[in-house]
This record gives structure tokens, C-alpha cells and sequence, in this order.
């Protein structure tokens, strides 16, 4: 028989072979449950060198559109006609343009209006979408029904197309009218991936649970639906913001988006027609600026949709 020490000394030994095993299970659910899918997401984009060059270019539009002073100290809008259609020269590393405007200066000087339709035509198309298709999608019913058929309606009508339409009857136009305009025929394509998405998710154990404990159905949306929905709704906003630059510059470059006053890629790629021939550089930069700018936020887009997608995460 062994006596009461050994027996002490045995079941000191063995208690953590036992409990070693339990205890790193236990370490491995606490660090599997802090992971989120925007850990993942943060995870696998940041070893992409694309995410990092698209980054990088989008950081230096901003900058440019917010402080073109630190680029450039000539008047954009200064014409002179003796510099019409003139070349590179010292302070003038583009040349100038028709009207003997520098093309550097009105290069940097347009990255803001750009900018500013893209970032506020997304920023609002991603509310209304947000709002509507959350609403439809949780709610259903007849709402769902009215919702679908008003998307359906605006769905049909070519973005571009509808506001050609509508900013040729607007005698002033500015860059919040042009983002209004593009906002209104190009909300149902946001609101259709999240009205997608919130069916999916509000069949989710943790809607059933807040339920259970009581919280209304408004409160449930809005804390744990919503939020779990936004991935695709990120993603198609990544790449929009670069398709309503385009937008605007198209109805820029017709005659139909900012005015002539304000200073603009769209305008002055149509200005620069009339001298592609004799000039072609006055067209070629603010083209290659445009290009650029909306490169960056497509890479970016789908670095971002790469990274959000499920199937994609699962086959990496």
C-alpha cells in the first residue's frame, strides 16, 4: 500500500497531464472567438502589393485634392494667349493649353472636384442602398415588394443615360448637384446586394437569440444585422466610387456636368479636343490622371473583394 505522501506526490504530478491538454483547447477557442472576418480580411490584404500600391496612389489623390497648393503655385485659371498650345518650359513641366492655361496646375487643381463627386455619390448611394435593402430585406412583405419594383424601375435606366437626362434641365450645376443626380439612378444596385445579404443573415442563430431575449425586431436589425451584412455592400462601393469619376467626367466632358468655370478632368479632356491634333499632350494628362485615380480604387476594390468573399477565403 503506498502511503498518504506518495499518494500526494502522485496526484500532484498527474493533475497536469490532465489538465494541459483542456487548458490549450480552452487557448485555442479564446483566440479562434477574437478573430473576426475583418481580421481575416485585414490579414489577407495586407500581404497583397496591390493593396499597398492602390493605397499609396488613392493617399496622393487625396492629398493632391485637398492641398493642391503644396503641388503647385500657378493660377489654374491664368491664361494667357501668348502661351496657347505652348510646350514644356522652366515652371511649366506640361506646357499649356489652348487658351494658354497651365496644364500642370489645372491637372492638380482637378483632382478635387473628381474626388468630390466620387466620395459624396458614394457616400450616398451607400446609405440609401443600405437603409432601403436592410429594410425590405428584414421586413419583407409588402415592403419588400414596393422596394423591389421601385429598384426594378431605376435598375432599367443606364446611370449615365438618366443623368444626362436630368442635369441637361438644371441651370446650375455643381459637384453636390452631379453627385445627386448620379446618387438617384444608381442606388438599387446597393440596395440589392444588401437586401441579399440581410436575408442571409437574419436567419442567423444570433437574430433567433436576440429575439429570445426580448430586443425588438427595429433594434435587432440595426445591432447585429446590419453590421453583418456590410462586407459585399463595402466592396461594390470600392468600386463605384471610381465608377462615378468616370460619370462625372463624362458629363463633364459633354457639356452637361460642372460648369465651365470650375476646374475638372472631364472639362479639360473636352477642351483639349480642339487641339489633339496640334497638342495632344493638353489631352493626355488629365486622361492619364483620370485613369490613374480610377485604377487605384478598382485594384483596391478587388483587393477588398478577395478578402471579403468567403469562397475565396476558404480556398486560400
Amino acid at each position: 500500500m503506498p502511503s498518504n505522501a506518495e499518494s500526494r506526490s502522485a496526484t500532484h504530478f498527474v493533475a497536469p497531464l490532465e489538465e494541459t491538454p483542456l487548458q490549450a483547447i480552452d487557448q485555442v477557442d479564446e483566440s479562434e472567438k477574437t478573430r473576426s472576418l475583418w481580421t481575416d480580411a485585414w490579414d489577407s490584404m495586407r500581404t497583397r502589393p496591390t493593396f499597398w500600391i492602390s493605397s499609396a496612389l488613392i493617399l496622393l489623390i487625396i492629398v493632391v485634392a485637398l492641398f493642391p497648393g503644396l503641388f503647385t503655385h500657378v493660377d489654374p485659371r491664368a491664361a494667357d494667349l501668348n502661351n496657347s498650345d505652348g510646350g514644356p518650359r522652366a515652371g511649366h513641366i506640361l506646357g499649356f493649353t489652348r487658351q494658354g492655361s497651365d496644364v500642370f496646375a489645372r491637372v492638380i487643381w482637378g483632382a478635387r472636384s473628381s474626388l468630390i463627386v466620387g466620395i459624396v455619390a458614394t457616400v450616398l448611394v451607400s446609405i440609401v442602398g443600405i437603409v432601403i435593402g436592410a429594410l425590405a430585406g428584414f421586413y419583407g412583405g409588402w415592403l419588400d415588394t414596393i422596394v423591389s419594383r421601385i429598384g426594378d424601375i431605376f435598375f432599367s435606366i443606364p446611370t449615365v443615360l438618366g443623368a444626362i437626362v436630368i442635369m441637361s434641365v438644371i441651370p446650375a450645376r455643381n459637384a453636390i448637384t452631379v453627385s445627386l443626380v448620379l446618387a438617384a439612378f444608381a442606388w438599387p444596385q446597393i440596395a440589392r446586394i444588401m437586401r441579399g445579404a440581410v436575408l442571409s443573415a437574419k436567419q442567423a442563430d444570433y437574430v433567433m437569440a436576440s429575439s429570445a431575449l426580448g430586443v425588438s425586431r427595429f433594434a435587432t436589425l440595426v445591432r447585429h444585422v446590419i453590421p453583418n451584412s456590410l462586407a459585399p455592400v463595402i466592396v461594390v462601393a470600392t468600386v463605384s466610387l471610381g465608377s462615378f469619376i468616370v460619370a462625372e467626367a463624362t458629363l463633364s466632358f459633354l457639356g452637361i456636368g460642372l460648369p465651365p468655370s470650375a476646374l475638372s478632368w472631364g472639362l479639360d479632356i473636352g477642351t483639349a479636343q480642339q487641339s489633339i491634333r496640334t497638342n495632344p499632350s493638353t489631352i493626355f494628362w488629365p486622361s492619364a490622371a483620370l485613369s490613374i485615380t480610377v485604377l487605384a480604387f478598382l485594384l483596391l476594390g478587388d483587393v477588398v473583394r478577395d478578402a471579403l468573399d468567403p469562397k475565396a477565403r476558404a480556398r486560400r
